[in-house]
């Protein structure tokens, strides 16, 4: 049953993207988290269970932190390349990934008096007609 279930798999290019295209996102999350995670190379020395899990969920923290200002970032490139007039289609946004690490300085100077100020409002609409896409293409996307 598993090999005939593999060979299907492998002959059948409908079945082989969506898995191709999930497991590509994955690898570049994996990726990205890696890059995020510095201290040590990554690498947990302390053997208390406690202490592993606060590692493991401070650099999800981070990480996740990271991708949501790059994704500010991405809608607020987007809204000026609208204001200039230019058209962006979803399939342009499709080829774009929140993973960017040219931008932060992991190894900088960071200043805390901002801390108390209030983030601008979060915008999430993007004047883009995600349902143009089909079904195949919103997947690899």
């Amino acid at each position: 049953m598993r090999t005939v279930q593999l060979l299907g798999y492998l002959t059948d290019p409908q079945t082989r993207r969506p898995v191709t295209a999930a497991t590509n996102k994955v690898e570049a999350y994996n990726g990205f988290s890696e890059w995020v995670r510095f201290g040590n190379r990554g690498v947990i020395t302390d053997n208390d269970p406690v202490e592993h899990e606060k590692a493991v969920k401070f650099n999800a923290l981070l990480t996740n932190c990271l991708i949501f200002r790059n994704t500010l970032d991405i809608a607020e490139a987007v809204r000026a390349l609208q204001t200039e007039g230019w058209k962006v289609e979803p399939e342009d946004l499709a080829e774009v990934s929140p993973y960017l690490t040219e931008e932060v300085m992991r190894f900088g100077q960071y200043s805390t008096h901002e801390l108390d100020l209030a983030p601008e409002a979060y915008e999430p609409h993007l004047e883009v007609d995600f349902r143009v896409l089909g079904a195949d293409e919103a997947v690899a996307a």
